[in-house]
């Protein structure tokens, strides 16, 4: 694996089935509502690997963001050396389901991006 590669975005917008036609519409993206989860699905294509995303309607959030996921072996030492490097730990690494994590971040110029750590895999 190449370093920490860039795996899941998100788009949180006001209007998501809007957002969803666009993309569809100007970069020919596959974007299916996904019933279970409540959001849109996206997939783009290998992008050096093959990258999802979501795209949904606000809730939390007060204004529009994308937020870009990087996978990580272990978030929190990777947390530790982010707020050691200058940047802010927005929240801190928090299981989202079945052993997945994620954690938000600034870097030192105020962007937010996202790491992901996925679930350990069960030895049969």
């Amino acid at each position: 694996m190449l370093g920490h590669p860039m795996v899941f975005w998100e788009l949180a917008s006001h209007d998501m089935d809007k957002s969803a036609a666009f993309f569809r519409t100007v970069f020919d993206w596959e974007i299916v509502f996904d019933e279970r989860i409540g959001f849109y699905t996206v997939k783009t294509g290998p992008v050096p690997v093959d990258m999802e995303g979501g795209i949904f309607t606000l809730k939390r959030a007060k204004l529009p963001f994308l937020t870009i996921y990087i996978r990580v072996e272990d978030i929190e030492e990777r947390a530790k050396l982010i707020a050691a490097s200058g940047g802010l730990i927005v929240e801190e690494p928090f299981d989202i389901g079945s052993g997945t994590k994620i954690c938000l971040f600034n870097d030192p110029s105020g962007v937010t991006f996202a790491m992901i750590q996925a679930a350990p895999k069960e030895i049969s």
